[in-house]
């Protein structure tokens, strides 16, 4: 049984709504559900909506309204139905040759894997684009194999170049600039994450899904 999610009062001027729910579909149906009712009836004073993977943040304010009437509102938004999102496939192709994955030995030492079993799990996936987050283009996206999962590491690592695919947890992302993180580098994509677009700037929505293709010698 799905349990209610819970209102939590964060400072003076939001809640934030943190759904009891695995990270996947069903939980980011749930937020998007939620994210687009409080859109289509705002209550007073509420500034802004940020929904996440498994949250969602309600800001308000303060001189306007308080947390029991966001948290009211929000209770009116979750009895909402469900809608179906149906987000565009994209398919990118990849290089995990030994210079663009600097990381995938250390994934199929801890995996107990054959580097050619890591790129095999990892290209057997279908991966969903849960939110944005943390940097421009930062597109988190979940549905990594369990058999490849590592955690985080606790310090960041060496600066991998723009376009690397990574990986922690249940979660893959391509950096969209070069950048410094506690992921596990497996390999490099020349699709770039920005586009020329100022009305769609990042290459992916969420909802959208995402498949690795290995891109030929």
């Amino acid at each position: 049984m799905t349990r209610a999610p819970s209102l939590v009062p964060v400072a003076d001027h939001a809640v934030l709504v943190v759904f009891d729910g695995d990270l996947g579909d069903a939980t980011l149906a749930r937020v998007h559900a939620l994210d687009t009712a409080l859109t289509a009836t705002p209550p007073a004073g509420m500034t802004e909506i940020v929904p996440a993977m498994t949250t969602l943040l309600v800001v308000f304010d303060p001189l306007v309204t308080d947390h029991d009437a966001i948290g009211r509102a929000v209770e009116r938004g979750l009895s909402a139905p469900m809608v179906e999102r149906t987000g565009a496939a994209h398919v990118i192709d990849v290089s995990y040759d030994a210079d663009d994955a600097p990381d995938i030995d250390v994934v199929a030492e801890r995996a107990g894997l054959d580097v050619a079993d890591v790129i095999g799990a990892h290209v057997s996936a279908t991966y969903t684009v849960g939110m944005y987050g943390f940097a421009p283009g930062y597109a988190y996206l979940y549905g990594t194999p369990e058999s490849i999962q590592l955690p985080r590491t606790p310090t960041p690592g060496p600066l991998v170049p723009a376009g690397s695919v990574i990986i922690a947890g249940h979660q893959c992302l391509i950096t969209p600039i070069a950048m410094s993180t506690g992921w596990f580098a497996i390999g490099r994509t020349d699709v770039a994450m920005f586009t020329d677009d100022p009305d769609r700037p990042f290459r992916f929505d969420v909802g959208d899904t995402v498949t690795f293709r290995r891109s030929a010698p």
